[in-house]
């Protein structure tokens, strides 16, 4: 069994930073698209609470200290084998990278009207899309949400000032609100229901806020990936009457809808409880 051994309290629920701290042993590596990533060289707290726990076991070892004595206590094991994640690889395919798909990744990220003291989160993003985003739209935060460990370590890798949470959207703590824009960048892929999803997403929102849900490909080739990657996409995109009935159960307004082959694009602006 390949397993990652760390001492509690010094890590606790966090992924701890891999720089040659002696009390974070590693015995093995994960491979991911084709790259060698170290679950310990994710230098930054963005495990949640929630899915950590579960996969923490106490048990009796024996941990070298600093000096080099070993001594007993207690450590908690993480077996690589609860790091498996899903494929999130289509996320980033190469078959989506010409000069019109930017386009319409900026019109994406053009319909969200990020201003410099805007506060934004993206959620289930590829990292294309963060690129993107931060290259063309500064703003006071940044906020990453994603299932993948690997994908928020490529992102903050590149860019410190990022904020990154790994887990479900509808757990995001309110210490991030308010927000202006939420992208929902990859919505099928949210295992939620539209309406827990709006629930969430209205709780940090303050009126004239703005969601904005995409597919930068459209429908058919959504149905393709589903086909391919049904663990990880569950569910279908919104149709307009859907939208509009769900958005205004929660105090949202429909300003833009565009569903044509190719593009899926929603933008919902939030108005608030009268």
């Amino acid at each position: 069994m390949n397993s990652v051994f760390f001492p509690l309290p010094s890590c606790q629920f966090l992924l701890p930073c891999l720089q040659k701290q002696p009390q974070c042993i590693l015995t093995n590596r994960v491979c991911h698209r084709n790259t060698y990533v170290s679950p310990l060289s994710l230098s930054f707290p963005f495990l949640s609470h929630h899915s950590l726990r579960a996969r923490l076991s106490p048990v009796g070892a024996t941990v070298p200290s600093n000096e080099g004595v070993v001594t007993e206590g207690v450590v908690s094991v993480i077996n690589l084998e609860d790091f498996a994640e899903k494929d999130w690889s289509f996320l980033d395919s190469d078959n989506f990278s010409s000069e019109e798909d930017r386009l319409k990744v900026d019109r994406i990220i053009s319909a969200g009207e990020i201003q410099e003291t805007s506060r934004v989160m993206v959620s289930v993003g590829s990292e294309a899309f963060v690129d993107q985003l931060v290259e063309s739209s500064p703003c006071s935060l940044l906020l990453v949400v994603h299932d993948s460990l690997f994908v928020l370590a490529g992102i903050k890798e590149k860019y410190d000032k990022v904020k990154c949470w790994q887990g479900e959207l509808i757990y995001v703590p309110d210490k991030w609100a308010p927000l202006d824009v939420v992208f929902l960048y990859f919505l099928p892929a949210v295992p939620f229901n539209r309406g827990q999803v709006f629930g969430a997403v209205a709780k940090c929102f303050s009126p004239g806020a703005r969601l904005v849900i995409s597919h930068p490909q459209g429908r058919d080739v959504l149905e393709k990936q589903r086909q391919q990657y049904p663990d990880v996409i569950t569910s279908d995109l919104p149709e307009k009457s859907t939208l509009k009935e769900v958005a205004a159960e929660h105090f949202f307004e429909l300003t833009d809808y565009v569903d044509e082959q190719g593009l899926y694009l929603a933008v919902l602006k939030f108005v608030g409880a009268s």
